[in-house]
């Protein structure tokens, strides 16, 4: 059995741009999680917006395999948060016994619990936090298998060429959803 990441798609992006990141090249994040971590299969969580479909292709063919919440509109602002997706999805398959370790990408309180619960029996790979600065505190008390991607804006970030992105090689791999 192989790894399994289970990415929190908000908490991802809005962590690295707070580092000042222009963005995160998804298909090199894609084959990273592959090559460090083993990662055979990598559910990201994400709010659906109709209006984003060509990014949910995107993200499919770069090797994700999408889990999506409805979003709603609250106080003129919209909300689509997926943590209880993502635990509850963490769990099912775990009871599947699908995978080996998890990879929890975020760096979010709200997941310390699934983290330490798998941390205890030996099923957590990593919690890999999008930065430093803005992971939470209770997951740098209590998590020891955490690591941040600070340093790997060189790798992974998005590389802007004359305003367009530049051009990334064929998906890692066959992303259509299970």
């Amino acid at each position: 059995m192989a790894n399994y990441a289970f990415i929190d798609g908000n908490n991802l992006i809005r962590g690295v741009k707070a580092i000042g990141w222009s963005g995160l090249d998804m298909r090199r994040f894609r084959r990273y999680l592959s090559d460090k971590y083993d990662v055979e299969k990598a559910y990201y969580f994400i709010g659906y917006i109709r209006s984003n479909d060509k990014l949910y292709q995107s993200l499919r063919r770069d090797g994700f395999h999408l889990v999506f919440k409805e979003v709603l509109l609250r106080d003129g602002e919209m909300k689509g948060n997926v943590d209880a997706e993502l635990v509850l999805h963490t769990m099912i398959e775990l009871m599947n016994g699908s995978f080996e370790r998890a990879v929890i990408v975020a760096g979010d309180g709200d997941y310390c619990c699934l983290s330490r619960f798998l941390e205890e029996r030996d099923r957590l790979e990593v919690v890999l936090a999008p930065n430093q600065r803005y992971c939470s505190r209770l997951l740098k008390k209590k998590v020891k298998r955490l690591a941040f991607m600070d340093n790997l804006r060189g790798k992974l970030e998005l590389r802007k060429r004359s305003g367009e992105d530049v051009p990334r090689d064929r998906p890692l791999r066959d992303s259509s959803p299970s």
